[in-house]
């Protein structure tokens, strides 16, 4: 598989991204050797980016693919993530070392590539409301101190909440890498919407990562999903899935989804997934692209799509068609 640069960190990451998350459900839920396998394949493959959090099924995603690599990360890119409660500011430096320490003795490894704080910005999720401010003033200075211990060797974001804010962190020249929400329905981080589309305006946030020399990882690049055309769910993902950028619910995603088919008919690409991966990864700034799986075809698929390439200008055109259709 291709390998591109990832922003300014001097890795090379390869266009596809391994998930571990809780939504695909494989590194959570899924049985020891079908993980073994799915990692060894793709590892033999070329995909050398693994991407995990502490809080994928509360460490045990963390669990299994440190059992899976039993400590050999040669070549690979390894991520993971900390994820900072309101009562957690009043020791940051704390929270994120304790959680890191836990995340590395699961994974069986002394450091990571990537260390990503799994927060939303300017908004109230579960864990509570984190600001810009806060980010700025607390959490900055004890990522930066986190860094020169020799555990994470750069540091990154989920760039999820207020656009302004994504902005600024991807801006402020601490994070070396953004996960980035992009897909076909939330388009916005890779090219204008209009003012009435129905997600998240990310305002090109992929540009101006490019810009900035940090590494853009697109994720929810299925929304989750929703972009597989059928509203069922695998029996190790999770049963339910909350839209992330998009300003409706999972059923309205995969019915919008079911707008983009006639390109498939058309011999634009062979099945919906295939059209939906191969739509971002026709974005230049965009190094490499995640997938959650459940299961190890659904791994080669993702990685027969990526191999395919960019899909043709005539498709993309059609698909902007096609999003013009859901302007409100």
């Amino acid at each position: 598989m291709e390998q591109r640069k990832f922003g300014n960190t001097g890795l090379a990451v390869s266009r596809l991204t391994f998930g571990c998350g809780a939504v695909g459900g494989l590194m959570t839920k899924g049985d020891a050797r079908d993980q073994d396998r799915a990692i060894g394949w793709a590892r033999d493959h070329g995909i050398n980016f693994f991407d995990t959090a502490a809080s994928y099924g509360n460490g045990v995603s963390e669990e299994n693919l440190g059992r899976a690599l039993n400590g050999n990360s040669d070549g690979l890119v390894i991520s993971t993530k900390v994820g900072l409660s309101n009562d957690d500011l009043s020791d940051v430096y704390g929270a994120i070392t304790r959680s890191l320490d836990a995340s590395l003795a699961r994974l069986r490894l002394e450091h990571v590539d990537i260390f990503q704080l799994h927060n939303t910005l300017g908004r109230t999720d579960f864990r509570g409301t984190l600001t810009i401010g806060q980010i700025m003033d607390a959490v900055v200075p004890a990522f930066d101190k986190l860094r020169d211990t020799g555990k994470a060797r750069f540091l990154g974001f989920t760039a999820k909440g207020e656009a302004d804010d994504v902005h600024k962190l991807v801006s402020c020249g601490v994070f070396a890498s953004a996960q980035v929400f992009y897909n076909l329905l939330v388009p916005s981080a890779g090219e204008p919407i209009d003012a009435n589309y129905p997600s998240d305006d990310y305002k090109l946030l992929l540009e101006t990562a490019k810009d900035h020399g940090v590494g853009a990882i697109g994720v929810r690049v299925l929304a989750g999903g929703a972009l597989s055309g059928s509203a069922a769910r695998h029996p190790l993902g999770m049963s339910n899935v909350t839209p992330i950028g998009s300003e409706t619910d999972y059923a309205t995603d995969v019915k919008r989804g079911l707008a983009f088919m006639p390109l498939v008919e058309a011999g634009h690409a062979g099945s919906l997934i295939e059209l939906a991966i191969r739509y971002v990864i026709s974005n230049s700034a965009l190094p490499t692209t995640e997938i959650g799986i459940a299961t190890l075809e659904e791994l080669q698929q993702a990685t027969a799509a990526v191999n395919k390439g960019p899909l043709s200008i005539n498709a993309l055109a059609a698909i902007k068609k096609v999003q013009a259709g859901f302007v409100i």
